[in-house]
């Protein structure tokens, strides 16, 4: 019986936290997304570089793919801020750099896949229970790691290779410098931050539709 106390306990804690955050005031909503692009600027810091690519291993999709489970659709904006405060001068980029040129630089598509990441995965988050269990987040997560981030990474390191460096290359060296060396560490905070999601987000709807007695019949113990 107290186990059975302690699980709905913990079902209740997670359904109150979501809908909190979803009940917040456009002013409170705000306050929590420039505080998650603060996390994003902090992890940021932490960075690595290979020799044979500009393109430095850092936490920030860690931060991303976290931003968009817990803000849901305002982890965009939370990313925009990130880009946009960076852009205008306040040191947060990796490696305390900020700045217009840093962003048309050879790590600004990713940073501006950032943006488009955390909205998809919010916006799943938010309107798809189903999206919550730990493999819908997997593939949603890989989804918008290796397509949406890499793809806007990926293109822009080309143009920046080709226009700014004058630099000729191929896919396979394209792919060696942008994406092959940033896979397995992505994978790990990829499966990290589904887990989290698995264990943090209610398996019911907590935008409106619980109160109103819309109830599905498939939420996820």
């Amino acid at each position: 019986m107290e186990m059975r106390v302690y699980i709905d306990n913990y079902k209740h804690a997670r359904y109150n936290f979501f809908k909190w955050r979803y009940e917040l005031d456009i002013l409170h909503k705000v306050v929590l997304a420039l505080s998650f692009a603060c996390l994003t600027g902090l992890v940021a810091q932490f960075r690595f570089y290979l020799p044979w690519t500009p393109v430095p291993l850092t936490g920030q999709t860690f931060a991303v793919l976290l931003t968009g489970i817990l803000l849901g659709r305002w982890a965009g904006v939370s990313q925009g801020m990130y880009l946009g405060i960076g852009a205008v001068g306040v040191p947060w980029f990796a490696g305390g750099n900020a700045g217009i040129g840093y962003l048309t630089g050879a790590t600004g598509g990713y940073l501006i896949g950032f943006i488009f990441a955390a909205f998809f995965l919010g916006y799943f988050v938010d309107k798809y229970i189903r999206s919550r269990s730990f493999i819908s987040m997997l593939g949603l997560m890989l989804f918008a790691n290796f397509v949406i981030i890499q793809g806007f990474g990926l293109a822009h390191l080309y143009i920046w290779l080709t226009f700014v460096k004058g630099s000729s290359v191929n896919i396979v060296e394209l792919l060696v410098m942008g994406m092959i060396p940033f896979i397995v560490g992505d994978i790990l905070k990829i499966f990290t931050a589904a887990g989290i999601t698995r264990a943090i987000t209610p398996k019911m709807a907590y935008n409106g539709e619980l109160d109103a007695g819309k109830w599905k019949s498939w939420r996820i113990p």
